[in-house]
């Protein structure tokens, strides 16, 4: 069995052929029917149907249990340095287009949804921060990264230094250890400390991309945190996990009465504090605490000292064995939020896990609410920032949950 352009080839099941018909990008390898060719771990193998038909070429990796992860649906693409310019064209000048305000501050590259598969990069200004988690975008990095320079360059934007966030443990799934590192090339930097300032919504943000969270801050709650801001001005606001403080210093700009900023890291609550600071507001206090144990105690004392309260944790689950776990968490902790609450105040509460779907949050948000004993009026609904877009029929790429509420 051949195709024009004689790469390896695999064959897939009548399911996975109806799921990449339908618009998904990944084959798992219990899908793989039969093998044509040498299929070489990190190159590109065409999929074909049982038939035949060209389904889409896609990087081969017999270690993962996403066996091929397809980046072209044309059988007439060439995979070459022309191709993968313009793809990062498309990337960069769609962001240009939807972060037009905070361009400099935003994520470029989101895996999957741009056909970059298991491929992070964020901008901090003038530094790049990636994340790699497929063999496949290791293995051609050496032409994609000077290739970003390259068209960031002629957008005008010019890179000091890129740095490698491989220290993440789903690498070894694809064969890959973990390191993190400045990427060394042609006249960039690799001296640097870690640390930068950020602008995000006209807030300044100490972050450390070396030692920080992911890439050193979270980008998909930029417009949440506006939506967030809004309801805030003259209220008391509670920010519960609050990590570099961005919800907490959004209510603040906005004119929240006070802000409460609360994380059980010292960490992060010394960084929230200097943002803080950085940014001249002195409407915030800073307390580290465990947040669960803290709504707990505030209730038992009888104390209802806030009017806003914002729940943005952690993702609490990683994957579909852990959801009942993890369902019970985020129920536990909107409970007592909503109990907490005085009648007509507001909660804003989200989840940034996939597999805590949409409709398992909405549920449990039901749920919370009855066993509180309280009504719930919602002001919006909303989801991940347009840099980190949604590709319809990978629901991979949906993750972020954001619900603001008036408790009633």
């Amino acid at each position: 069995m051949k195709t024009k352009r004689d790469y390896p080839i695999v064959t897939v099941t009548s399911k996975a052929e109806r799921s990449l018909k339908n618009g998904h990008v990944w084959v798992y390898g219990e899908e793989i029917t039969e093998r044509f060719g040498n299929c070489i771990n990190g190159q590109l193998v065409d999929v074909l149907s049982s038939k035949g038909r060209y389904l889409g070429t896609g990087f081969y990796n017999n270690n993962s249990k996403i066996t091929v992860r397809i980046i072209s649906k044309n059988a007439n693409d060439k995979f070459d340095t022309a191709f993968y310019e313009r793809r990062l064209r498309y990337c960069f000048e769609y962001r240009k287009t939807v972060m037009s305000d905070d361009f400099d501050c935003c994520r470029l590259i989101f895996g999957e949804a741009d056909s970059f598969p298991g491929l992070t990069v964020d901008r901090f200004n003038d530094i790049l921060v990636t994340q790699v988690l497929s063999l496949a975008m290791e293995k051609i990095k050496d032409t994609l990264f000077p290739l970003m320079l390259k068209v960031l360059s002629d957008m005008g934007v010019k890179i000091k230094a890129v740095y490698e966030r491989n220290d993440v443990s789903i690498r070894e799934k694809e064969g890959l250890t973990q390191y993190k590192a400045f990427y060394e090339y042609n006249g960039l930097r690799t001296d640097l400390n870690g640390k930068t300032v950020i602008c995000e919504n006209g807030i300044k943000y100490n972050i450390d991309y070396i030692n920080g969270q992911k890439t050193g801050f979270f980008l998909d709650q930029k417009y949440n945190r506006l939506a967030a801001g809004k309801i805030a001005k003259g209220k008391t606001v509670l920010d519960c996990f609050t990590h570099t403080g961005a919800f907490a210093l959004n209510c603040a700009k906005a004119g929240a009465k006070h802000v409460t900023a609360v994380d059980i890291s010292k960490d992060a609550v010394k960084l929230t504090e200097e943002n803080a600071k950085l940014n001249g507001f002195e409407n915030m206090s800073f307390e580290c605490a465990n947040v669960f144990e803290l709504l707990t105690e505030l209730y038992k004392n009888g104390k209802r000292p806030y009017d806003f309260i914002i729940l943005d944790p952690p993702a609490f689950t990683k994957s579909s064995s852990t959801v009942k776990n993890a369902r019970r968490g985020y129920k536990e902790i909107n409970m007592k939020a909503m109990k907490l609450l005085p009648r007509g105040g507001y909660l804003a509460t989200c989840s940034c896990s996939h597999f805590m779907t949409d409709e398992l949050f909405r549920k449990m948000l039901r749920e919370a609410a009855q066993d509180a004993g309280v009504s719930l009026l919602q002001i919006e609904a909303r989801q991940q920032s347009p840099d980190h877009p949604i590709l319809w029929n990978v629901p991979e790429t949906d993750y972020l949950k954001f619900y603001i509420f008036q408790v009633i």
